[in-house]
């Protein structure tokens, strides 16, 4: 049975709702550090949120993957995915709706994320992306690869906007 490590992570520029989604996928033990970088994969977003942001960056990841037989282990640091697979009941037993019977934010996100991972073998690991270096470990550094990716892709794109 193979495995599929997929770190996720998103920066977003809350005052222009851009955000960058960064997703990288690894199938094996042996990490070379300057090699995974040139795999991450980034992607722009707008009209975004940092809890939406996560959750669309996943999405794609998701919608992504590579064919795999065995087991997919999705790292990151939102605890909103993280939470997301307690919360279904929740959600489908109130159809998505809040208590003043309004669609709550993101639902067709829910729905989406739902019914694609019914279809997979996953596992969710919540990885603290901002410890000490001396406290990291190998999966921590590669998630500060992709959490690094994000946040400078959101930083350089002031350098690509025109002024005000």
């Amino acid at each position: 049975m193979t495995e599929l490590k997929l770190f996720t992570d998103g920066s977003v520029n809350t005052k222009l709702k851009i955000g960058f989604g960064a997703i990288l996928f690894v199938s094996t033990e042996i990490f070379d550090f300057d090699e995974l970088k040139s795999y991450i994969q980034l992607k722009r977003f707008e009209d975004t949120s940092s809890t939406k942001l996560e959750l669309q960056t996943l999405l794609w990841a998701l919608s992504n993957l590579p064919k795999i037989d065995g087991k997919i282990i999705i790292y990151t640091d939102s605890q909103n995915i993280i939470g997301l697979p307690k919360r279904r009941d929740r959600f489908e037993k109130n159809n998505y709706s809040s208590k003043n019977n309004t669609l709550i934010k993101n639902h067709l996100l829910y729905k989406e994320f739902y019914k694609i991972i019914d279809k997979l073998n996953y596992e969710f690991v919540q990885v603290n992306g901002h410890k000490p270096s001396s406290q990291k470990d190998e999966i921590d550094k590669i998630f500060t690869l992709v959490d690094r990716a994000s946040r400078n892709a959101v930083r350089n794109m002031g350098k690509c906007l025109p002024p005000d």
